[in-house]
């Protein structure tokens, strides 16, 4: 097979799978941290905000070697609020926090997508506030900056979570 047709594949492959991946069977549960280092939503706002433009890369988790979305998550609560996330988008939903209705959001909350079709969570991203939330969409493209009120977004969205302990997150 000419490796042409090898990468197209391949391209093709992870453009499907897209941030998509499967959970394993235990739900993963989730502690606020409570130690020294905790950052608040204002820390988890700018450092997601100043990733804007970085290259998406499927199974991608740094700055240099980019994001796909679930990578994104767990770097900026990584780097900014000294948190450990579960890796996949199905274990970031599976978490045992808060959920959080749409209508009361605050920055920092983590926000999931049915991208795939059906009702599967697919994607993920950090919402920031006034309506928006950072994320990294797909191969090719970069993190990026979007509205919940587009229509796309609007269709695929399933819930949020609140990862940050109350008195950390912020009213945008």
């Amino acid at each position: 097979m000419p490796v042409t047709t090898r990468v197209a594949l391949l391209v093709l492959a992870l453009l499907l799978s897209a941030c998509s991946s499967r959970a394993p069977t235990p739900q993963p549960s989730y502690t606020p941290a409570t130690g020294q280092f905790q950052g608040g939503a204002d820390d988890v706002l700018f450092r997601a905000l100043g990733l804007v433009g970085t290259p998406y890369r499927y199974g991608g988790n740094t700055p240099d070697g980019g994001f796909d979305c679930s990578g994104l998550i767990g770097y900026v609560y990584r780097d900014a609020a000294g948190i450990s996330l579960p890796r996949s988008t199905r274990e970031l939903s599976a978490m045992r926090s808060p959920k959080v209705h749409r209508d009361a959001l605050l920055s920092g909350d983590l926000v999931f997508f049915a991208t795939n079709g059906g009702r599967g969570v697919s994607h993920a991203g950090i919402y920031v506030g006034e309506g928006r939330f950072v994320h990294a969409p797909s191969s090719g493209g970069t993190v990026r900056l979007d509205s919940l009120d587009n229509s796309y977004w609007q269709r695929a969205y399933l819930d949020a979570k609140r990862v940050l302990a109350p008195e950390l997150a912020r009213n945008p």
